[in-house]
C-alpha cells in the first residue's frame, strides 16, 4: 500500500508581545517561559511610551471608558516589546497569556501568565496581538525598521518549495548517502550552508577589479 506523504508547508507566524510597566522587573523570568514554550524572540527592545504614543497604539480602544486609565498606565514606566515567532504564534501566545482580565484568569486559567503576573483587568501584565492584521500593524508600530514579508501558502508555498528548496535539499541528501558521515544532521547542515544557491557570491573578476581600484599610484 502506497503511503502518501502530506505536501510540504511553510509555517511562519509572528506576533507582538509587550511586558507592561509594572512587571518589567520580571522580564528575564517571562522571557525564559516564552523560550521554553517554543517561541523564538526575533527582536526585543525596551522603551517608554508617551501618552500620545499610547493613544496611537491603542487607537482601536479610543472612546472607551477605560481608555484614559490605559494610556496613563502604559506610559507610567518602561516596557519591553518583543517580536515572537513560531508555528501559530498568535493563538499560542494568546493562550499562554490567558484571559485579558487577570482576576478572571486567576479563577479559570491559574497557570496562565496573566494569572501569575497580572493584578486586575487594567494591570494585566502582558499584551499580545489578537490576529494577523493586528500583529502586522503593532509590529510595524514598535519596530518600524522591520520588513514583514508575505508568507506563501497553498499553491504558492508548494511552488516555492519545488523551485527553490527541493532541488538543493535532494542534492544534499544524495551527497549525504554517498559520504555516510558519523553525524548526518551536522554534515547536511554544513553542506546546505556551503551550497546555498541564494548565498551572495563575488566572482573572481569582480574581486580583481576591486583590487585594482584600491591600488595607489
Amino acid at each position: 500500500m502506497e503511503i502518501l506523504m502530506p505536501p510540504p508547508q511553510i509555517y511562519v507566524e509572528r506576533t507582538l508581545a509587550l511586558i507592561k510597566p509594572d512587571i518589567v522587573d520580571k522580564e528575564e523570568e517571562i522571557e525564559d517561559i516564552i523560550l521554553s514554550s517554543g517561541f523564538t524572540i526575533v527582536q526585543r527592545r525596551k522603551l517608554r511610551f508617551s501618552p500620545e504614543q499610547c493613544s496611537n497604539f491603542y487607537v482601536e480602544q479610543y472612546g472607551k471608558m477605560f481608555f484614559p486609565n490605559l494610556t496613563a498606565y502604559m506610559s507610567s514606566g518602561p516596557l519591553v516589546a518583543m517580536i515572537l515567532a513560531r508555528h501559530n504564534a498568535i493563538p499560542y501566545w494568546l493562550d499562554l497569556m490567558g484571559p485579558s482580565n487577570s482576576l478572571k484568569a486567576k479563577e479559570t486559567h491559574p497557570d496562565s501568565l496573566r494569572a501569575i503576573y497580572g493584578t486586575d483587568e487594567l494591570r494585566n501584565a502582558l499584551h499580545g496581538s489578537k490576529n494577523f492584521t493586528a500583529a502586522e500593524r503593532e509590529i510595524r508600530f514598535m519596530f518600524p525598521e522591520v520588513v514583514i514579508e508575505p508568507v506563501p501558502t497553498g499553491e504558492a508555498a508548494r511552488d516555492y518549495l519545488e523551485l527553490y528548496v527541493n532541488p538543493t535539499l535532494l542534492a544534499g541528501l544524495a551527497e549525504l548517502c554517498k559520504h555516510k558521515p558519523a553525524d548526518p544532521f551536522i554534515w547536511l547542515a554544513d553542506w546546505l550552508l556551503t551550497n546555498n544557491p541564494n548565498k551572495p557570491r563575488l566572482f573572481q573578476r569582480e574581486l580583481m577589479e576591486e583590487a585594482n581600484e584600491d591600488k595607489t599610484y
